[in-house]
């Protein structure tokens, strides 16, 4: 539950590149006045009567506009595209005319993003719970449930309680119930605090003690007088415009006098009066001829006037405890009761799962779906303990599936996965967990893509609250928590999901063949929608404030940038980022996104997955990108793939490895890299393992000669994946320790069998297995300790393709890699920046990983000789056996 309080407030004009924040305590947000020795001053017009409305003046285009350039970051590049140039000016100015609409309806950015605190279930102060949801296209809306009895027509929106909006948002209050002997409040608005169990309206205290006490201690004496009698002050300024027996209609109404005439006239008729409790308010005349006059006041007064606090203290004096409400009444709908929304539509009624729900069961033994209320009482709800962990200057990500994270068949839950798995990542050596499947999706199957309700944890793993728990314990660790996030498409189911929510085909979605996935059978958003862009901003916003979320993996970009959802052959013409298939709102949204989690929380990281690596992506949004962190090299892992799986080992490119892995040069700090994830083994694939390690059954013979290659290229791909690239590494869950079976969700095909939905965990008892995970834990030390991925980036000075050795520098390490499978150098000599004596700190060929060890100890400090090797004035002469990889330091630096 989320209360309706808005903590924080920030202005962002739309053509301003950052979004200022205003404090969040709004009792010291204060408008800084400029002090002076003897009075402040304003202007006014003496010959209008002063508005009620003032516009605001508009800042000069080019001053709004400073720091933005909308082709920045091609002009950084040197990059000259006339029609990418004009694409993204245009795109900017889109953005603004976005912003504009967006500000016609909302204070704010960020008013605009926390939808959530309105939407959806909440519980009022004012022992009531407030539901609010947007159906345009519905007549009539009506909360149904088992609280009600299932009743379309108890607890409606209807005349009186605001009902439906212009906008098509339906408001619905369900009191609370009275209890039996008691008496309704003396108060109309008398506010409850549902957490604590006694608050100061228990005292005993009357409102007539309450209001006596404010006179008393508020108002200083006379400053009610106003108050107390509200037609004083317009009966004497009629009097002294019109005088004792002024004119009682308008056709006795004299012309009146201008301003300036009027207040020269007062002023000179009351310049004798005494002092009074009045403001003390002057006005200066300079004689100008457009009329302008100065108003001056007393600073001290000013001073006084501007510390003063609203009377709400006195107020909320009058707030009783959560005993003192369940003692008069019961909840309109407890904790945990089922319900659903009803609508009433041009095509008939139908019910739907409200798209704000945050605990739904999707499928309860094929009956309709239903959402819960979630309001657990204050003693079983979730507390957090620890602080979020500071973002650390390179991720090590730990991608893990809740349901599929146990040993047993069965579907998972997130205690099992806080009591069991986390301990493992925390002792394998990764900063970060990244969750697939966390939101709501009704097909398990899906590995939780076809999501179907966005702000709502899976019911299947647990409540809300064990959730929280899960991403509580995992800070209190020291590890982030992202979410891999899925707002580029929709499941396209109507029960359950937001398809034809309201009835209509366009309420969320595109109509036609535009709001459908070309080849997934999922529903595409439409963002250049307010309201729609009002639900997915918030829902963002949402996970980070209510789950403490650290950040997000934006799923599959290519299904939404483009209307052909990625499905095309790119050339790599920049035309093609640029032409009539590219959905120039869903940019927009993806800066918005950007721009609005970046204000609000300064420390969330996001990441951009884009098979099409779109221009711009970790650009900053004033210099016309998009405003990610990271994005992920999604042809690292296909390229090892595609050389485990189809190329014999003595053909492999090393030129292709180390350009693969380092991808575009000019954001390779930006790059999240990665060998293998959940990919490589869900629908049909195999892991890395399995294929290095699944010919040992079909040929026992050969056992010895598969499991050391299988070893060796296991812990020499993983090892330049993560050090050769940029500043974030990923691994999926069990791929550390060469998990050797693939993945498979229940689904038709296998009769819903769970038997490969899960994680063999024991194999870590297994030598290999352990030995394999040793070498992982060691290699995470070495970005831990060493800090191989936050150095800059490698200085690559060979690679040889006829040898297949790869070596490169970062910092003091160096790192050399043999991929080649038969032969072994036993002075190997490859070029260093540094003369000195260099330490070899990780070997894949130790005997604890599984090696043969055949690099003796004595051989593992090696001294620089002084021969040019590699354009480098130094050399090392290293023994290198086949399929190895060793980390040189360099402990001790020779001056020459």
């Amino acid at each position: 539950m989320t209360s309706l309080s808005l903590p924080t407030q920030f202005s962002c004009h739309p053509n301003a590149s950052s979004l200022p924040f205003s404090s969040q305590n709004r009792a010291r947000n204060r408008v800084p006045f400029p002090k002076k020795k003897w009075r402040n001053r304003w202007r006014c017009s003496a010959a209008e009567q002063p508005q009620q409305h003032r516009t605001k003046k508009k800042k000069p285009q080019a001053e709004a506009d400073k720091g933005i350039d909308p082709v920045g970051f091609l002009t950084k590049l040197g990059i000259s595209h006339k029609q990418l140039s004009q694409f993204l000016r245009e795109r900017h100015k889109a953005l603004k005319d976005l912003k504009d609409e967006i500000f016609n309806r909302h204070l704010n950015l960020q008013e605009m993003a926390s939808g959530y605190e309105i939407l959806g279930m909440h519980r009022n102060v004012q022992h009531r719970v407030d539901f609010m949801e947007w159906a345009p296209g519905a007549r009539y809306c009506a909360l149904v449930g088992d609280f009600n009895g299932w009743s379309p027509t108890e607890n409606c929106a209807r005349e009186g309680h605001f009902g439906r909006d212009d906008y098509g948002y339906w408001f619905i209050i369900l009191e609370d119930k009275l209890r039996e002997g008691e008496k309704p409040d003396e108060l109309y608005f008398q506010q409850y605090n549902y957490v604590d169990d006694n608050d100061k309206g228990d005292s005993g205290v009357t409102i007539e003690e309450l209001f006596k006490k404010a006179n008393d201690e508020y108002w200083e004496p006379g400053e009610d007088r106003f108050i107390k009698s509200r037609y004083e002050v317009a009966a004497k300024l009629y009097e002294q415009i019109f005088g004792p027996n002024g004119p009682e209609t308008e056709e006795e109404l004299e012309e009146i006098p201008d301003a300036e005439t009027r207040y020269k006239a007062w002023k000179e008729q009351h310049k004798d009066d005494p002092p009074s409790n009045l403001p003390p308010f002057d006005v200066i005349d300079n004689g100008k001829e457009y009329d302008i006059y100065n108003v001056v006041d007393d600073p001290v007064w000013r001073e006084k006037f501007r510390a003063k606090k609203p009377p709400l203290a006195y107020w909320l004096e009058s707030r009783k405890g959560r005993k003192a409400w369940l003692k008069k009444y019961t909840p309109g709908i407890p904790h945990g009761s089922k319900y659903r929304v009803y609508f009433n539509t041009p095509d008939g009624p139908l019910e739907r799962i409200p798209a704000w729900a945050t605990y739904v069961l999707p499928d309860v033994d094929g009956k309709q779906a239903f959402a819960i209320h979630w309001e657990p009482p204050p003693e079983s709800a979730h507390r957090w303990k620890n602080m979020r962990p500071n973002v650390p200057k390179s991720l090590r990500i730990y991608e893990c599936h809740v349901g599929i994270s146990g040993s047993e068949q069965k579907i998972s839950s997130f205690n099992e996965f806080t009591e069991n798995v986390l301990p493992h990542i925390k002792e394998a050596g990764y900063n970060a967990i990244q969750l697939i499947g966390v939101v709501e999706h009704k097909d398990y199957s899906s590995v939780g893509y076809k999501v179907t309700n966005l702000y709502a944890t899976s019911s299947r793993y647990g409540t809300p609250d064990d959730f929280k728990r899960l991403v509580d314990e995992a800070h209190g660790q020291g590890m982030l928590v992202f979410l891999d996030i899925v707002h580029s498409y929709s499941a396209a189911d109507e029960m359950v999901g937001l398809s034809l929510f309201d009835g209509s085909n366009d309420c969320y979605f595109h109509t036609g063949k535009r709001g459908h996935h070309k080849y997934w059978g999922t529903r595409m958003f439409k963002y250049g929608d307010p309201d729609v862009l009002h639900f997915l901003l918030s829902n963002l916003n949402w996970w980070v404030v209510e789950y403490q979320i650290d950040g997000f993996q934006f799923h599959s970009l290519s299904s939404m940038i483009y209307t052909h959802n990625g499905f095309a052959s790119f050339t790599g013409d920049l035309e093609e980022y640029c032409n009539q298939y590219v959905d120039k709102d869903a940019l927009m949204y993806l800066i918005l996104a950007n721009e609005i989690l970046h204000a609000l929380h300064p420390k969330i990281v996001t990441i951009a997955e884009d098979a099409t690596y779109y221009p711009g992506l970790c650009e900053p949004t004033s210099q016309g990108g998009l405003g990610f962190d990271y994005y992920v090299n999604l042809s690292a892992p296909d390229m090892w793939l595609d050389f485990l799986e189809n190329i014999p080992d003595h053909e492999w490119s090393m030129s292709k490895i180390v350009s693969t892995l380092i991808g575009n040069r000019q954001y390779a700090d930006k790059m999240l890299v990665y060998a293998e994830n959940h990919n490589q083994s869900i629908s049909g694939g195999r892991s890395f393992a399995e294929i290095l390690f699944g010919a040992i059954k079909e040929d026992p013979l050969s056992s010895k000669t598969t499991l050391l290659r299988g070893c060796s290229l296991h812990k020499m791909i993983r090892l330049i994946t993560l050090t050769i690239g940029g500043h974030a590494y990923l691994n999926f869950m069990g791929n550390e320790f060469g998990h050797p079976k693939r993945i498979e969700f229940p689904m038709p095909s296998n009769n819903f069998s769970l038997s490969l939905a899960n994680r063999c965990w024991d194999l870590l008892e297994n030598e290999v297995h352990h030995n394999l995970f040793s070498f992982d834990k060691d290699m995470m030390k070495l970005g831990e300790n060493e800090r191989s991925l936050s150095r800059g980036l490698p200085n690559i000075h060979h690679v040889k393709d006829s040898a297949m050795v790869i070596s490169y520098m970062r910092g003091p390490l160096l790192f050399i890699f043999n991929f080649h499978p038969t032969n072994s150098y036993e002075g190997y000599y490859v070029g260093v920046e540094e003369a000195g004596e260099y330490q070899i700190i990780l070997n894949t060929d130790e005997t604890k990983y599984g090696g043969q060890g055949l690099i003796e100890e004595g051989q593992y400090l090696r001294r620089t000789i002084n021969r040019r090797v590699d354009g480098l004035r130094n050399c090392l002469e290293v023994p290198l056996p086949s399929r190895t990889a060793q980390v040189y330091k360099l402990s001790r630096i020779l001056r020459i």
